[in-house]
């Protein structure tokens, strides 16, 4: 039997249906790129790290979850929206708290937690691409130190790769291609490009 990777997370990483073709997120390509595992992808958009328990979405992916499993939290994006008070988290202290239930639900089915950091925005000032979720990038990497949890620092390979390929290319694998206002969600394109970046990382870890 496959083992499954399951994808927790939000609107950059959930499977589209074909009416908002060509809005995409990498969740949808990964497969393509992990052989031998299923891919599981319970990735919805406007969740936080806190909404995304709170709905119950945790516990649904723990009713599958099995050994020799992984379950993938990529977590950021609508934790830092202060505006939006019912999912807003603390970077450093509530942010952190909903983390470690994460990494405590996949260990207590023996399953490997993988923690994600945010995915870049098409954030480009003065010739540079910038970093956004900086505070929340940091929390992330001190609960992978405080729990001996893997980590795969999304932000960084992401900036990396926008910046190689240059602010023309990059700017086509983002939403504001299409519509001229969409500097977060990502086209079939850009959500591809994540999940080759994505899968290089993971084949390293799931072939250790």
């Amino acid at each position: 039997m496959k083992s499954s990777i399951f994808l927790a997370s939000d609107s950059t990483c959930q499977t589209y249906p074909k009416e908002q073709v060509p809005q995409a997120g990498w969740g949808q390509f990964l497969a393509a790129y992990i052989p031998g595992y299923t891919i599981r992808n319970h990735a919805i958009g406007g969740r936080s790290s806190r909404t995304f328990i709170e709905e119950g979405r945790l516990k649904d992916i723990e009713k599958e979850l099995q050994k020799g499993d992984y379950l993938l939290i990529q977590m950021g994006h609508n934790d830092a929206t202060k505006e939006k008070p019912e999912r807003y988290t603390d970077p450093y202290t509530d942010y952190k708290h909903y983390l470690k239930q994460y990494i405590e639900a996949a260990r207590s089915h023996d399953a490997t937690p993988v923690l994600i950091t945010p995915v870049a925005r098409l954030h480009y000032v003065s010739g540079e691409f910038l970093i956004d979720f900086n505070d929340y990038c940091n929390a992330m990497k001190e609960v992978a130190e405080e729990e001996e949890c893997l980590l795969l620092d999304l932000m960084s390979l992401s900036i990396a790769h926008l910046t190689e390929v240059g602010f023309n290319q990059a700017t086509t694998y983002y939403m504001l291609d299409v519509n001229g206002t969409d500097h977060t969600h990502f086209t079939e394109k850009g959500a591809n490009q994540i999940a080759v970046i994505i899968a290089e990382q993971l084949q390293m870890i799931v072939t250790n």
